[in-house]
């Protein structure tokens, strides 16, 4: 069995699908189902079985991912120690955030890193779920709760804050907001309920009725809100790019949550991976900070 055979087989697993591998490799979806089919002859053992969802993992092919993933991050750390002592980053690194952070911070910081490394390929997968990065959907991600299990290097990054908003033209047209039982009479934009991915996103539970008017995105609450659709709340960094937006009750209702970043620990060994990570920290905590110091207008 070659190195090969088993990049393909991560991918198939990945994908879950022959076309989708195909994709991620660049080959014709049926060279990937030829090449599965000799890996399976040649271990005599089935590793996939076809499902109307996709390509599944058999036993034997669970029994696989921990060898392939080990025979991947000793490619990949090989390949590294031939490029020791340059600095400049190549290759492609897929990064996988919650859309908040994705649209207000991340485009800033990602955008400087390309300039200083421009054989460097960044994806950025912004997604209002927690990514499976045994599967590999994700070099590392940014989440707002630590992990408690799995194995992944966990790095705490920064806090960030967030505070109830709501734009000019809705508060001049609704009752006004004294205090959180005011709240009552208004509409509040939020989270689906059975949507939200992470217990630190339930914000509204403690001080507001369900919401009104509710998206799985962030982004998109934040627009319904500068639409004049209630009041909701905003990440701090976020207020910069909603100037129809002012805060609501910022002395009695401020939350703070916390951005971590993840990575399967596998990949401790690669310096590439090593040295993106440190500049993401980097870049993410100075661009969270000169966006939170802007002037905030409140009601």
């Amino acid at each position: 069995m070659d190195w090969d055979d088993l990049r393909i087989f991560l991918a198939v697993a990945r994908a879950e699908s022959l076309s989708g591998a195909g994709k991620t490799l660049r080959i014709d979806p049926a060279t990937v189902g030829r090449r599965i089919a000799r890996l399976e002859s040649t271990l005599a053992t089935r590793l996939f079985t076809k499902t109307p969802q996709g390509y599944a993992l058999t036993d034997a092919g669970q029994r696989l991912m921990d060898p392939a993933l080990a025979t991947e991050t000793a490619a990949a750390t090989a390949s590294e120690s031939l490029h020791t002592g340059n600095e400049a980053l190549s290759g492609q690194i897929r990064l996988g955030a919650p859309d908040g952070s994705a649209n207000y911070l991340l485009p800033q910081v990602l955008a400087q890193i390309s300039a200083d490394h421009p054989s460097l390929e960044i994806q950025l997968v912004a997604l209002p779920r927690v990514f499976n990065l045994s599967k590999r959907e994700a070099d590392m991600a940014i989440a707002v709760s630590r992990p408690e299990t799995g194995r992944l290097t966990v790095q705490k990054l920064t806090d960030y804050h967030l505070h109830l908003a709501a734009s000019r033209q809705y508060l001049a047209q609704n009752p006004a907001i004294t205090c959180r039982e005011d709240l009552k009479h208004h509409r509040i934009v939020g989270y689906i309920a059975d949507m939200i991915f992470d217990k630190e996103l339930d914000y509204l539970g403690e001080f507001a009725s369900a919401p009104n008017l509710a998206s799985n995105s962030v982004s998109v609450q934040t627009q319904l809100m500068r639409a004049g659709a209630g009041v909701g709340m905003v990440h701090d960094f976020a207020m910069p790019f909603a100037p129809e937006l002012v805060q609501v009750l910022p002395e009695t209702v401020a939350l703070t949550r916390s951005f971590w970043l993840v990575r399967h620990a596998d990949d401790a060994p690669i310096k590439r991976l090593n040295t993106f990570a440190d500049l993401l920290a980097i870049g993410l905590r100075r661009e969270l900070q000169r966006l939170e110091a802007h002037p905030k207008s409140i009601a």
